[in-house]
């Protein structure tokens, strides 16, 4: 009879445990929610833009040889309908075992085989046949398989900048500039606002023209998770996510996409290592009749590159 009771008392204690973690966890998950809707709303009713099309796309990824989840990024300043081609290409590889990252970019004039079509520059690709072409394009030509893609209208990129740094992003603009990018920037050491900072990483009309445009890319792109990572993101995450999501169209649901955030901005992930095609001294700039300038690169020496860079 006691050791029935005792039993018994057992059970209950358990019942009680499992309520609690289970109101424990819908607690959770409420918060995570509105913070994301919060996210949302807010993001729309600043935007002087309307959110994106959700499109859906045919995706047929998957990993790697190397064992990385690849993540195809792509920056598009389409509206409405339009069909543009990719304005910023690059690739983000996620080694899940060790939580770190690597960032490729791919120059958007790089002249490639693109599967159906007749060679052309690689952003082509994206007008073509969307990001599952990109993906296809990709893979014949540096033999990379993309899991995931993520096509983020550069209004996202604003909002998410002025959400998570309201007092702005600390760059050294080493030059001015103005042309083409919707603002003036003058030099030296200064936080700029999410328009200011859009403008700045695209800016490609000097000496170096697309070559500077990615690197101040991937430097922003270092700087940027760098900053977020000192100021105690983590509990933000939910709304950063719904801040920028009216603005991206991706494949990652939403679970997925906090995970790899969350170790994005680790300060356990070590230095975002990058690499750029086409590599120094296997490409020469060539003008294409019906195409115009384009990068011809030795795609061999490229694939082998890369390759290297995602075993290291």
């Amino acid at each position: 009879m006691r050791q029935e009771r005792h039993q018994q008392k057992k059970r209950s204690i358990w019942r009680k445990v499992l309520l609690l973690l289970f109101l424990m966890a819908a607690a959770l998950f409420a918060f995570v929610y509105w913070q994301y809707q919060q996210g949302v709303s807010k993001s729309v009713e600043r935007s002087e833009k309307p959110p994106v099309q959700q499109e859906v796309y045919e995706f047929e990824g998957k990993k790697d040889q190397f064992g990385l989840t690849n993540i195809l990024l792509l920056g598009s300043d389409a509206r409405g309908k339009e069909k543009s081609r990719a304005d910023t290409i690059m690739i983000a590889h996620y080694n899940e075992d060790k939580g770190t990252f690597k960032l490729t970019s791919i120059m958007r004039d790089t002249y490639v085989d693109i599967p159906g079509h007749d060679k052309n520059k690689i952003n082509a690709a994206f007008a073509l046949g969307g990001p599952e072409l990109m993906r296809q394009t990709i893979k014949e030509n540096f033999d990379i398989e993309l899991q995931y893609y993520a096509i983020l209208d550069f209004e996202g990129f604003v909002q998410l900048i002025d959400e998570a740094f309201p007092d702005g992003v600390e760059v050294n603009v080493e030059k001015e500039m103005s042309e083409n990018i919707g603002v003036t920037l003058k030099p030296g050491i200064q936080k700029l606002d999410g328009k200011h900072l859009l403008g700045y990483v695209r800016f490609r009309h000097d000496a170096i023209g697309d070559f500077g445009r990615v690197n101040r890319q991937q430097q922003v792109v270092k700087d940027v998770g760098s900053q977020l990572a000192s100021i105690e993101t983590i509990p933000k995450l939910p709304k950063l996510v719904g801040v920028v999501s009216p603005y991206v169209n991706t494949n990652v649901d939403t679970t997925d996409a906090l995970f790899m955030i969350k170790d994005f901005l680790s300060k356990d992930r070590g230095t975002l290592e990058t690499f750029r095609i086409p590599v120094e001294g296997t490409f020469e700039d060539q003008k294409i009749s019906g195409v115009g300038a384009v990068l011809r690169i030795d795609i061999e020496k490229n694939t082998e590159a890369l390759h290297q860079f995602l075993q290291q």
